[in-house]
């Protein structure tokens, strides 16, 4: 089940944050910060009790993601409603990473029991833990859903600052980063994806799908990430890309809704995101049946040794 944060302080919030100026906010905080993996995490936990989806919005979501249908609700679609309270914490000066600049490096996801459009949902989101990383310091994000009471959905998301360190988990190659849940570059506002360390084998291509140019307004408008990175090549451009880059969520999302099978009631789905996908893109998604579930991931092409945007696997057996 979900880890605790011993002693940590609950604030009830009575919407969600706006995101936009959080990681304005998040910006401004983040001067003078100096990340180390024994730095102190605040302890505040931060409660929105009571969140209603609505089929509109889900079915709005659905649709520009990939998926079917609404019923069940979109296994990623949690963590975009949590996304704004993540940040609210990791904007506060008391956090101790800066978030310009941060890496969005991984996802673990944890469905427990199938969710609704219908359902009203409290969730909870805290900074579980800091660690060492080869490239500098790493956060966990955690997001908890519940209904009725009963943890029914669990995030686990993790964030890196990249500073000189020694040690740590695991190498992280040099290349670009970016913002909430999508690559990007450094100074970017908010938490970032970035390439990640050698990937395994590549798995065989099961489809291949050509993204728009507009694919990072339609997924802004579902997500309320409007991070310049992401809506045009216009915006894109001062920040060091060539065209706007596709949202590392919705690439997870898209991933997702291919390899979570119908009517799939618990599973765990968990991804590391590599590269950003530079918009419009032909992407091929791969994915191979394993003895829990299976394994996934978004490469660029043509085939050979095209650039790996994403890795994951689904387990069913949770």
């Amino acid at each position: 089940m979900a880890a605790d944060v011993p002693g940590g302080a609950t604030t009830g919030l009575s919407r969600a944050p706006r995101l936009m100026p959080v990681l304005a906010k998040g910006v401004l905080t983040g001067f003078g910060k100096h990340p180390r993996p024994d730095a102190a995490l605040p302890r505040t936990r931060l409660v929105l009790p009571a969140v209603r989806i609505g089929l509109g919005r889900a079915a709005t979501y659905a649709r520009v993601c990939g998926y079917d249908a609404t019923e069940p609700l979109p296994v990623t679609y949690p963590h975009i409603l949590g996304f704004p309270l993540a940040a609210r914490l990791m904007s506060a000066r008391d956090f101790p990473l800066p978030m310009l600049g941060l890496v969005h490096t991984g996802i673990e996801i944890t469905q427990y029991a199938p969710l609704h459009p219908t359902d009203t949902l409290e969730l909870t989101v805290f900074a579980g833990a800091l660690r060492a990383h080869h490239r500098g310091t790493e956060v966990v994000m955690t997001t908890e859903a519940r209904r009725g009471g009963a943890l029914v959905w669990h995030d686990r998301s993790t964030y890196l600052a990249r500073h000189r360190a020694s040690g740590g988990r695991e190498p992280l190659p040099d290349g670009p980063s970016a913002s909430p849940g999508s690559p990007g570059v450094r100074g970017a506002p908010g938490p970032l994806d970035s390439p990640g360390p050698s990937r395994a084998r590549d798995l065989p291509v099961r489809a291949r799908w050509r993204l728009p140019a507009d694919l990072g307004r339609r997924h802004a408008a579902v997500s309320g990430d409007y991070n310049p990175i992401h809506l045009h090549a216009l915006t894109a451009r001062p920040l060091g890309f060539p065209r706007a880059i596709a949202h590392g969520m919705w690439t997870f999302a898209r991933c997702a809704a291919e390899a979570v099978l119908p009517g799939t009631a618990t599973l765990r789905i968990s991804a590391e995101f590599r590269s950003p996908v530079l918009l419009p893109a032909t992407v091929a998604y791969a994915y191979e049946t394993t003895r829990s579930g299976g394994a996934f991931q978004l490469r660029g092409t043509p085939e050979g040794r095209a650039r790996v945007h994403l890795e994951g696997r689904v387990e069913t057996d949770v």
